[in-house]
């Protein structure tokens, strides 16, 4: 691990805690309650990062399963040669990519079909399942709408800058873990996330809370 690592490491690390790092050598030593807290830790964000992939939380359930599989078995393996999170995101990546091959007729479905689920998701399709961002209370009742125009935008992004921005948004990587993930460099990285922003802006510039006064101002331009 270099120097900038160990610092964002010990940044993550829970007071009094040990690093992700250490408790994944204890548990290759065989402690296994290290192996729990590395869970504990890990699972909600791996969870998103793989829901916003497969969008569908039974697949996304059983692939969070399969990635902690893949640790305990790749444990006698392991080499603190890399951030632990970069490790285990570059696991959970290789198996949205493997997804993505199996299914990659998925997209021709339209993102309104329902799609088969476990309890409350079941007969939901992808829209229904996607959370709204933050929305003032007064706009309440337009969450839905905004909710399924995100949804709708991310869906569309190129592959590659679709993945950078749902590992950076949803994951919490930095860039650099990112990099190592994808194997890109970092400003490559940087420049599929600056892209997939602008796509982002532009598909949705008229829900833009910055931009209040765009649609009034063209409206008035014409009368």
């Amino acid at each position: 691990m270099t120097a900038d690592d160990k610092a964002l490491a010990a940044a993550d690390l829970p007071e009094g805690g040990r690093s992700d790092e250490d408790l994944m050598s204890a548990f290759r030593d065989g402690e296994g309650a290290a192996f729990e807290e590395l869970v504990t830790r890990h699972k909600r964000g791996l969870y998103n990062f793989l829901l916003r992939s497969v969008h569908n939380h039974s697949r996304a359930e059983e692939m969070l399963q399969e990635v902690f599989l893949r640790v305990i078995r790749a444990k006698d393996r392991y080499q603190r040669t890399a951030r632990f999170t970069t490790w285990i995101y570059t696991i959970a990546r290789n198996l949205c990519v493997d997804e993505s091959r199996r299914q990659k007729f998925r997209r021709t479905l339209p993102l309104e079909a329902k799609r088969r689920g476990r309890g409350g998701d079941a007969g939901l399709s992808i829209l229904d399942v996607t959370k709204a961002g933050q929305v003032d209370t007064d706009a309440a009742s337009e969450a839905p709408k905004i909710r399924d125009r995100v949804a709708a935008a991310i869906e569309k992004l190129p592959d590659d800058q679709r993945e950078v921005f749902i590992m950076r948004q949803f994951g919490g990587l930095s860039f650099k873990q990112i990099g190592e993930a994808v194997g890109a460099p970092e400003n490559t990285v940087k420049s599929r996330m600056r892209y997939a922003l602008d796509k982002l802006r532009g598909e949705l510039r008229d829900i833009d809370p910055r931009e209040p006064a765009a649609a009034g101002e063209k409206a008035s331009a014409s009368g």
